[in-house]
């Protein structure tokens, strides 16, 4: 069976800077793409889940802005605590099992849940 291709983006932090929390893969998963789901946030995460969620938004609104991307090499786990919500799919049927997704950050309900990161006020 051959490997989905898979975009890396050059530049992309690997993952949140002293933490284990993965922002990007290596390589593609040789038993297939590991699908995105929306996963509900509580508000009794942990601090640590909570500074992973920021720090990778604040990677995506650095590397990509208000940009359209694909999901490539980024993580679907974590983009899963984003997705429905922070992060969109810009495509009409979205194939969540795909590397070439197209995906993009609804910048209102971003600023609203990450406001240090926008500049502006809202809650996470």
């Amino acid at each position: 069976m051959a490997r989905a291709q898979m975009t890396k983006h050059r530049g992309f932090p690997g993952r949140l800077a002293g933490t284990d929390f993965q922002f990007t893969l290596r390589r593609s998963n040789p038993k297939g793409v590991t699908p995105i789901v929306a996963r509900e946030r509580f508000a009794d995460r942990r601090p640590a889940d909570k500074r992973a969620d920021a720090g990778f938004m604040a990677a995506l609104w650095e590397h990509f802005g208000e940009e359209v991307f694909e999901r490539g090499n980024l993580d679907a786990g974590r983009i899963s605590w984003l997705f429905g919500r922070e992060v969109i799919a810009v495509e009409d049927p979205f194939d969540p099992a795909s590397y070439q997704a197209l995906l993009r950050i609804d910048l209102n309900r971003a600023r609203a849940s990450f406001p240090d990161i926008f500049g502006g006020e809202g809650s996470a």
